[in-house]
């Protein structure tokens, strides 16, 4: 069976609540961590409400391109739990082929606990859990080959493996939006993989700690690292054919290693939570880029307007827009 998008990474159940006592700090002083939130030390913190919602990167991507009418798998762990069951019956609500997610014994299921401040900003902790078991087996390798697009999410765990299995097929075109544990590794790490990457996905922060890795870049003044065509082009060098950058209000950027383009956040109508919105707006740009047939200004536009219609609404699957009938 052919699946025209096979989503590999997390998959995972949330909580998600919502309190109103954190305190935002500016600590522009340090690049990679430039805005803090803190409470108070010892404190008992009032939460004002809270959800249990589905997440992570893999099932978000899965469930975005399935809405707008791709066949989609989503591979992934899970444990033999009720937040596992729970994961695999909504993934298969929501129209994606759920025969890549499997249950590992005597393991939990990826959990977060995301904190939601009253303007929409989040903080995500994070168990990894059965997704730390994510490998990839031959019977696996043979179904992925045979996709059209793989869209990466985080790889946790030992991840190298994985990568090296995904980015040795040949065939299917590769979206990448690494995880901690893949950027953190650093350019030289992952360089091998970038050269095979069709779109790789990062935002401004994950950007800077990626440059920075970089000896060529070690030393440079905040000023230049914050110029996200400069990130853009440091990227672009190590290999994909093209490099997205999002970066919160100020909108989102892509360099072809031709020509720069920018796409501006939507107003929106009302904003909930932003749990998911990279997730969502770099699966949308991958959507519009396939539906155009490589327009990058359109798949901009898309990426843009899924992310403002979902960001209406709690969760990261919620609020999804089907692109097809965006005008």
């Amino acid at each position: 069976m052919k699946n025209h998008i096979i989503t590999v990474g997390g998959a995972t159940r949330d909580t998600t609540f919502f309190t109103d006592e954190g305190v935002l700090i500016d600590n522009q002083r340090d690049v990679l961590r430039q805005k803090l939130l803190a409470f108070e030390y010892g404190a008992k913190i009032k939460i004002d409400r809270f959800y249990f919602l589905f997440g992570g990167g893999a099932a978000n991507a899965a469930v975005n391109f399935a809405v707008s009418g791709f066949k989609t798998a989503c591979l992934a762990r899970v444990g033999q739990d009720e937040s596992g069951r729970a994961i695999i019956a909504n993934l298969r609500q929501r129209g994606v082929i759920t025969s890549l997610v499997s249950s590992e014994k005597n393991r939990e299921t990826m959990i977060s606990f995301i904190l939601v401040t009253p303007g929409g900003e989040r903080i995500i902790f994070t168990s990894r859990a059965a997704n730390n078991d994510l490998r990839i087996s031959r019977q696996e390798e043979r179904i992925l080959k045979q996709a059209d697009w793989l869209y990466l999410a985080s790889l946790p765990g030992d991840w190298l493996p994985a990568a090296r299995k995904i980015f040795s097929l040949s065939g299917p075109k590769i979206a990448w939006n690494p995880g901690a544990s893949q950027y953190q590794a650093g350019l030289k790490k992952i360089a091998s993989f970038l050269k095979r990457t069709s779109v790789f996905c990062v935002n401004k922060d994950e950007a800077i700690e990626l440059v920075l890795s970089d000896a060529r870049y070690r030393g440079q003044s905040p000023a230049f690292l914050n110029n996200v065509k400069n990130l853009l082009v440091a990227l672009k060098a190590a290999g994909p054919e093209i490099v997205l950058i999002t970066s919160g209000q100020d909108g989102a950027d892509v360099y072809d290693g031709h020509n720069f383009y920018h796409q501006a956040v939507f107003p929106e109508k009302k904003r909930v939570d932003i749990t998911g919105v990279g997730d969502v707006f770099n699966s949308s740009f991958v959507a519009g880029w396939e539906l155009s047939g490589g327009d990058i200004k359109r798949a901009l536009y898309l990426g843009a307007k899924n992310t403002a219609s979902k960001i209406a609404y709690f969760g990261a699957q919620n609020g999804l827009l089907d692109l097809r009938q965006i005008k």
